[in-house]
């Protein structure tokens, strides 16, 4: 589904073989990413101009011989900066597309990216033949045998054979899992750091320092992440989105729109016509 917003052009669609791929083309100018993470592992390589990435505490910028890797669940922010244009593509694969990529390549697990900015020009052209491959979708077996290369060589070369996260202190852990029990199970409400210091017994600084921390966003940033996911899940069963704002804790949907606009660089309603 492509969508022009003022200077602003997006086609974002689900692959028709690989089932958990969806694709991402843009052609921006003044869009801004908040900080957000996707449940899916995201590829994205710039073909134009370029822009700001920050993630890890680290800025650096999307040119074209760069490939952006996040890991699922990993936050991270974006802006045009010194270019007056952005054109990329990206990919976003969740579990089950991650399964068939896995198998494909005979791998037991996929590695997890230290570093989330690769140079490297040759995998940015693997990755822009792939991406435009499955655009056009005319030829499975030339689009698998991409797919295959492409991911080979990002995993061969830049991939760790182990998640090497600081593992979270045990009461830590304890603490900010009931956290986000609380907001997973209680995202439609108007949710305070009263709220959630009282579960965990945090000070609402100690409450904010663990999610910076351990997750890499605030607790207002983490709970706008939930309702997204929420948003999403509604939003392929195809109900209104004014009844999903109000379902998902959004304030309404103009808030809806602009929150999901910001994260992922296209509409709710692009989003449920892909679905």
């Amino acid at each position: 589904m492509a969508r022009r917003d003022l200077n602003n052009l997006a086609q974002y669609w689900r692959d028709r073989r690989v089932p958990g791929l969806t694709l991402l083309c843009a052609d921006f100018t003044t869009q801004e990413f908040a900080l957000h993470s996707h449940d899916a592992l995201v590829i994205a390589v710039t073909e134009t101009g370029g822009a700001e990435i920050k993630s890890r505490g680290e800025i650096h910028r999307a040119v074209s011989d760069s490939v952006f890797a996040f890991n699922p669940a990993e936050p991270h922010c974006g802006w045009m900066g010194w270019s007056r244009r952005w054109c990329y593509r990206s990919m976003y694969l969740t579990q089950s597309a991650l399964d068939i990529v896995a198998d494909g390549l005979d791998l037991q697990q996929i590695p997890y990216f230290t570093h989330n900015m690769i140079r490297d020009r040759a995998l940015c052209a693997s990755f822009l033949a792939l991406h435009r491959a499955l655009q056009d979708s005319v030829d499975a077996l030339h689009e698998e045998e991409l797919l295959l290369a492409s991911f080979g060589t990002l995993f061969s070369r830049y991939g760790s054979s182990a998640r090497r996260r600081a593992e979270f202190e045990r009461h830590d852990n304890t603490l900010l899992a009931r956290a986000i029990d609380l907001m997973k199970s209680r995202y439609d409400e108007p949710l305070t750091l009263d709220d959630l210091g009282a579960v965990v017994g945090l000070r609402k600084v100690q409450l904010i320092a663990l999610f910076k921390r351990h997750v890499g966003m605030g607790p207002h940033a983490y709970l706008t992440q939930i309702r997204l996911g929420a948003a999403c899940r509604r939003l392929k069963s195809g109900e209104p989105l004014a009844e999903i704002a109000a379902a998902t804790g959004f304030y309404d949907q103009s808030a809806m729109n602009r929150h999901f606009k910001r994260a992922y660089g296209i509409t709710p309603r692009q989003y449920a016509q892909a679905c």
